[in-house]
């Protein structure tokens, strides 16, 4: 068999646009799992027993069931007691809170490594509790977790060629319509491992120039 890649011509077009969803679909669900993170992160540190107890079972229930289960929950299940969802709104949900249980874990690491000091010196200037979380405690809390919270990013991305087992033809839906029709998968799947590799690590990239740049005083000051 030879490799051909001249057979993607006329599809190029169905490619692109399945990327481009599948790029709309992570822009989105990054942003929802940053917010859920967060507010759970928050509430797992919390004062309140009670709302640090419903926190760390969100996070042990959604880490710990496969996200395709998750998927087929809210997509197939729940139209059984009359929810429903399209699927593209379906998979940014459920990346949303998959990834938000993630997310939590590494901003609550990040919260519990600021050194106490500062926080005391936050109270005793006389600073709101809410203030101090908002100006001080979160933004060290995501300064230092940049690049973990990049990690959970790229895999956030990995785990959306899921969505296409809920008819949604985003990139890796839109290559399988592609490879059926063809009936040349070898070079569809060869440049789809192409097109995610280049994707996460562009996305890694970024988050290393993040890293840098919100680290920058601590770089100047070694």
């Amino acid at each position: 068999m030879t490799f051909d890649l001249t057979i993607l011509a006329p599809h190029i077009p169905f490619l692109v646009k399945g990327a481009v969803l599948t790029a709309e679909a992570c822009v989105l669900a990054l942003a929802g799992s940053l917010c859920i993170g967060t507010v759970v992160a928050a509430l797992v540190t919390s004062a309140s027993p009670l709302l640090s107890r419903i926190a760390y079972v969100y996070v042990d229930l959604f880490r710990n069931i496969p996200f395709i289960v998750q998927l087929f929950f809210f997509f197939y299940g729940l139209p059984e007691i009359g929810i429903y969802i399209d699927a593209f709104t379906t998979g940014v949900i459920a990346l949303s809170i998959a990834g938000g249980a993630f997310t939590s874990d590494v901003i609550r690491s990040g919260i519990l490594s600021i050194d106490p000091g500062i926080l005391e010196a936050a109270e005793v200037s006389g600073l709101s509790k809410p203030t101090i979380f908002r100006k001080i405690v979160m933004p060290i809390a995501l300064r230092t977790s940049v690049r973990p919270l990049g990690s959970v990013f790229v895999n956030l991305i990995l785990t959306s060629s899921i969505l296409s087992t809920i008819t949604l033809n985003e990139l890796t839906g839109s290559a399988k319509i592609v490879a059926s029709d063809t009936f040349r998968p070898f070079e569809i799947y060869a440049v789809l491992l192409v097109a995610y590799a280049c994707l996460t690590y562009l996305v890694s990239l970024a988050i290393g120039a993040l890293h840098r740049y919100l680290n920058r005083d601590q770089t100047e000051a070694a």
